[in-house]
């Protein structure tokens, strides 16, 4: 709960401060012959998107890929003619919970699981042309977890269900196919994820989303 206030705090933050800059931006541009106004960029406003790809999950020296789902809710404010800002809150999950397993020196063995990750997260892109932003992200990103160590014969030693903390990297690129009130937009990016607890996640995945202007 803690970490779903964070998020939509975050994203509701960013999308108030890029209103503000969205509206100066359009006031300025009514004025000028500017990229902006000439070619009608979709790259503001609210923004809803689902994402679908490649999950791998990073543990114990080893890796578990998975097919993984989610979503992701933002807000991009124009800074300029050809500077896309914003923030966005996510979720994402693996189609089956991974796992990675070692067996340590003890003869005893270690299994790290991986659930949902929420994340919340910063966005700046270039715009291309009109239609095509590349971008960059970072933020921070908490996700459900499991550590068990069980003992040679089968007995459980250790039991550990928590939430770690820890930040993500990424970047892509997003084309939007069509214009009007609610422009359609399709991406694809990387998604580093680092937890504490000697964890982490890669995505690669594609969105197709719905901007409202």
């Amino acid at each position: 709960m803690i970490t779903k206030s964070l998020t939509l705090a975050a994203v509701l933050v960013a999308g108030i401060a890029s209103q503000s800059a969205a509206a100066q931006d359009t006031d300025t541009t009514t004025t000028s012959t500017s990229t902006t106004s000439s070619n009608g960029t979709s790259f503001r406003g609210i923004r809803v998107e689902g994402n679908f790809g490649g999950d791998r999950f990073q543990s114990e020296g080893k890796h578990d890929d998975n097919f993984g789902y989610g979503g992701t809710v933002g807000f991009d404010g124009m800074y300029g003619d050809r500077i896309v800002i914003g923030a966005e809150g996510s979720y994402w999950r693996a189609s089956s919970w991974p796992q990675n397993c070692q067996v340590l020196p003890d003869d005893n063995s270690i299994c790290h699981k991986g659930f949902e990750e929420w994340g919340a997260a910063v966005r700046a892109g270039y715009l291309v042309t009109p239609q095509l932003l590349v971008f960059a992200k970072g933020g921070y990103v908490n996700a459900e977890q499991r550590r068990r160590i069980d003992a040679p014969d089968g007995n459980q030693l250790v039991y550990d269900h928590y939430r770690a903390d820890g930040y993500q990297v990424g970047g892509g690129v997003e084309y939007t196919l069509t214009q009007g009130r609610m422009p359609v937009y399709l991406n694809a990016q990387y998604v580093y994820s680092d937890y504490h607890g000697h964890t982490a996640r890669q995505r690669v995945m594609g969105g197709v989303g719905v901007r409202f202007k």
